[in-house]
Order: structure tokens, then C-alpha cells, then sequence
């Protein structure tokens, strides 16, 4: 199935751009999809956290996704 993922912060920096679609398998959970973009986009790992929102709430590692599901990658945040 096809996936656009939304980037936003150093997400988007990492991934060169601020929507990227790709081909995974049906029944991907948001743990499996985290280690592929991982492995496609190794600057993410060196991040000190990120989320999977999906469909504008945050996702737990356990949760299948859908081809129709908004996926967007969150990066930490800090603020004062």
C-alpha cells in the first residue's frame, strides 16, 4: 500500500521535503514503520525522540495503519 507521510521541523530537513509517499506492506504497525523510515532516513534516528501522528492524534507503537490514514512524523519540541 502507499503511504504520504507529513514531515514538519527537522523532519522535513531530513527527508527533503515536507510530504514523501512510499510503498510498505498492508498491516504495518506505526513501530514497523518507524524502522523503516529509519532505516530509508538514518537522521532520524540521531533525533532524541519523534512521534507518528495519525490522523492528528498521536499513535501508539502497536497501532496498524491504512493506506487511508493522514501519517505526519513529529519531532521533539522544546520551547521556554
Amino acid at each position: 500500500m502507499k503511504l504520504k507521510i507529513l514531515a514538519f521541523g527537522i523532519t522535513k530537513d531530513i527527508f527533503g521535503t515536507s510530504e514523501k509517499e512510499i510503498e510498505v506492506d498492508e498491516w504495518l504497525t506505526v513501530s514497523q514503520l518507524k524502522n523503516i523510515l529509519e532505516e530509508d532516513f538514518p537522521g532520524l534516528k540521531k533525533l532524541n525522540s519523534y512521534f507518528i501522528a495519525i490522523d492528528e492524534e498521536y499513535a501508539e507503537e502497536d497501532q496498524v495503519i491504512t493506506s487511508t490514514n493522514e501519517i505526519a512524523i513529529i519531532p521533539p519540541v522544546s520551547g521556554g
